[in-house]
Parts: C-alpha cells; structure tokens; sequence
C-alpha cells in the first residue's frame, strides 16, 4: 500500500483529499499542526504528523522516516495580517517542502500542490476564458504568495503537479456557506451591479484528480473548474430552487463598500488580526470574469468533472441538512 503525504489535513480540501486517497488505495499521513482541530479526522485510518516547515533537513528526514512516496500539499493560509505573513506559509513553507522532497531522491514518486487560480488573477468581462498561458496578475497578497510558490515549487525541479482550482466549495466549506445560509434566510445580497462571469469546482471533483495525479507522467499548472461559466446570479438561483425559497435581491452601493472594506483594513491592521473585508479582497470578489479553460487538463490529465453547480449545491445542502449547519 502505497504512502501519501497530506498537508493542510485538517482543513476542508484536506479532508476530502483524505477521503479520495483512501478510498484509492492509499496510506495516509495526514500533516496537522498541534493546534489544530481533527476530531472530525478520528474515525478515519490515518497516522497524524507535526512536520518541521521552518528546517528541510529535518522536513526530509521525517518524510524519509515515514516512508513518504507521494505528497499532496494542501496547506496554506487564505487570512493573514500582512503579505509577509501570506508569503511565510504560503511560499516559503511549500518552498521548504520541495526542498525537502529533493533531498529524498527517488522514495518520492510524485508531489501535488493546491494552488489557486488567484495566483494568475481574473480577465475583463468580454475576454475569453482564463488559460495557464495567461500571463499572471494576481489581485491580493493571497494570490502573489499562491504564485509566488509556484515560482519557487518550480524552481526545485522536482516531479510536481500545480493544480489552479477556481472557488472550491461543498461539505464543510464556510465562505461560500455564508452565502447559501442568507439564502436560506431569504436574503440575496450583491456588491455592486457589475455583471459578472463566474466560475466553481465541487471539492470531491478536486479531491479525485489530486489523488489521480499521483500516478500520472505529466508535470507542469493545470487551471481546475468544473467546466462551466456563470453569471452572478446562478448561484443563488439554483439555491432558491432546491431550498424551494424566496428572497429579497439587493444591491450594495460599491461606495459604501469600498468605505466599510477601508476602515475594517485600518481597523484590523490596528488590531493585528486579518481583515474579513479589505480593498485588495473587495477587487477580487467584484473582479469581470473569473472564466477558466480546462481544456490541458482534460487532455493532459483526462480530468472529467462529474458535478456542476447545479449538483454539486444539491449534495452540499443535503449534506448541511443532515449535519445540521442549515
């Protein structure tokens, strides 16, 4: 039985890419901080691993002791304080990581990074679809550490596969669940009137082709959505219509918004905690088009979605239900 590495375990991508791992066969050593939250983790097969990201010698040797053959790196921030913070976890640890990877040879077959298609940055309305040969403007710090790791991932020459998945959501996923339950308390808000061009992918679909991408001969970035574009209210339509509800649709002024994102930036700044809102964040979520190609990835990787939005929403308000979060 072959054994994966999975780092960022704990977190809502982790679990599912634990979840596909095992049911593909896989050992799995699930990388989760001291602090972290796993009780939702117990139940599953797995071995726990607090991995040193700040010295690779110590990072490959724990890998070389566990007997590490594959890894999936799925860890990162997506708040921090400040891009010094978002460039500590998100590049220099998975530049660590590779690093690491190296320096143990051919025991690792083959690593597969999470990305974000932040990293490239979204296109003006009328533009067509994002391919990976866009050249990269990344909007927030987020999306130039996201880049800035694929840049030193790349750089190790390493056997690696990035993955550019477009907004994720499904089971245990909390932004995109803000939104579902104002929905389902008959709120519909919107920032702005700018129309739109969206893009999603369902976790389980992201899951499977991480875990598929262990054993494929490519290398190289892979822009990952479910193959589909969508205008602003799509999401809120197909919600309204499996929860068989009503809402009320409003608009928020940009000029109170741009407001309201500007004092919650100073504020936070003051208080050294991430900003739930800021000027950067605000640009990206209003961004034209985040319309994505995935045409290299069908072909190079043979990547099929099986859910579009309209039933990857079912199966996640099914699964809010059942455990109660709605």
């Amino acid at each position: 039985m072959p054994t994966v590495l999975i780092t960022g375990a704990s977190g809502f991508v982790g679990f599912h890419l634990i979840v596909a791992a095992i049911t593909s066969g896989f050992k799995v050593v699930a990388a989760v901080r001291r602090t972290s939250q796993v009780d939702h983790l117990q139940h599953l097969p797995i071995q726990f691993i607090d991995l040193n990201f700040v010295n690779e010698s110590a990072l490959a040797q724990q890998l070389l002791a566990h007997n590490i053959e594959f890894v999936i790196h799925a860890a990162g921030t997506t708040k921090a304080v400040s891009e010094v913070d978002y460039r500590r976890v998100n590049a220099t640890f998975t530049y660590t990581l590779a690093k690491a990877v190296a320096q143990c040879g051919s025991q690792i077959k083959k690593t597969v990074v999470i990305s974000s298609l932040a990293a490239v940055g979204p296109v003006h309305y009328q533009h067509q679809p994002i391919t990976e040969y866009k050249l990269p403007a990344p909007l927030t710090a987020y999306g130039r550490s996201k880049l800035l790791a694929e840049e030193k991932l790349l750089s190790t020459g390493i056997d690696c596969i990035i993955l550019r998945p477009t907004a994720i959501y499904g089971p245990r996923e909390k932004d995109i669940f803000i939104i579902l339950k104002a929905i389902a308390g008959g709120w519909e808000p919107y920032l702005g009137k700018v129309a739109q061009r969206l893009s999603f992918v369902y976790v389980t679909d992201v899951a499977s082709l991480a875990v598929l991408c262990l054993t494929s001969s490519e290398t190289g970035i892979f822009n990952i959505t479910d193959g589909h574009c969508y205008d602003r209210y799509e999401l809120a339509n197909i919600v309204k219509q499996i929860l068989h509800k009503k809402t009320t649709r409003f608009h928020l002024p940009m000029v109170v918004v741009k407001a309201l994102a500007f004092v919650l930036e100073k504020w936070n700044g003051i208080l050294k905690k991430p900003a739930v809102l800021n000027r950067e964040k605000l640009a990206e979520l209003t961004a034209q088009n985040w319309c994505c190609n995935i045409s290299k990835a069908a072909e190079k990787l043979h990547f099929t979605p099986r859910y579009d939005l309209q039933k990857g929403l079912h199966e996640t308000i099914h699964w809010c239900k059942t455990n109660k979060w709605m």
